[in-house]
């Protein structure tokens, strides 16, 4: 219902052209390489992989469109990646209206970028924060925060990661210390209050 609206109101009330849609990460790469289009009109939470996977797979091509995201999703893990994606504009899908989304694709169609004003605050103040997760956390810690957010065992990390449990248990003491925390409970809550829930890719 949600893409139908979208291409309805992209091209009768726009006047875009519409040359593909998909439903899933996958088939998102899949479009996109096949019409190499100006404009990618992206949802974050898709089926397969998510919007930011999309991203880093299309990234890869020698055609690279203007990325707008929409989401209704501004959790601090979404918006630490929003902010190391370098997309071209973010539309929050709560509250905003179809002229919000007329404004944003008319300034990322013309070279420009757009990112509705709550978003934009939340990355100003992610970027200042020098006690984010992100500034403390490494790349492999920040994977088992999520999987661990995903209620997955140490075992299936383990497995998922291709790394020993052992190894996992380090990684998940260091991301204790330096998060502040004391037991796999509180690793659990902060995992969930911060938005490490997303699929493993």
């Amino acid at each position: 219902m949600m893409r139908d609206l979208l291409r309805t109101v992209c091209m009768g009330e726009f006047g875009y052209e519409v040359v593909a849609e998909a439903d899933t990460g996958p088939g998102a790469v899949e479009e996109v390489r096949r019409t190499k289009p100006d404009l990618l009109l992206l949802d974050l939470h898709l089926p397969g992989f998510d919007g930011f996977t999309v991203i880093e797979r299309i990234r890869e091509e020698e055609d690279v469109p203007r990325i707008l995201v929409i989401s209704s999703y501004c959790d601090d893990y979404t918006v630490s990646r929003i902010a190391a994606a370098a997309i071209t504009g973010f539309i929050d899908k709560n509250g905003s209206t179809v002229a919000v989304l007329r404004e944003a694709l008319a300034a990322v169609a013309e070279h420009g970028t757009y990112f509705s004003p709550t978003i934009r605050r939340l990355i100003d103040r992610h970027r200042g924060n020098a006690d984010a997760f992100d500034a403390r956390l490494s790349g492999r810690e920040r994977t088992v925060l999520l999987m661990i957010g995903r209620l997955l065992t140490d075992q299936e990390i383990a497995v998922h990661l291709n790394i020993s449990g052992a190894t996992v248990e380090k990684h998940r003491f260091n991301i204790y210390r330096k998060l502040g925390l004391k037991s796999r409970a509180e690793l659990m809550r902060y995992a969930r209050d911060h938005g490490f829930f997303e699929l493993p890719h």
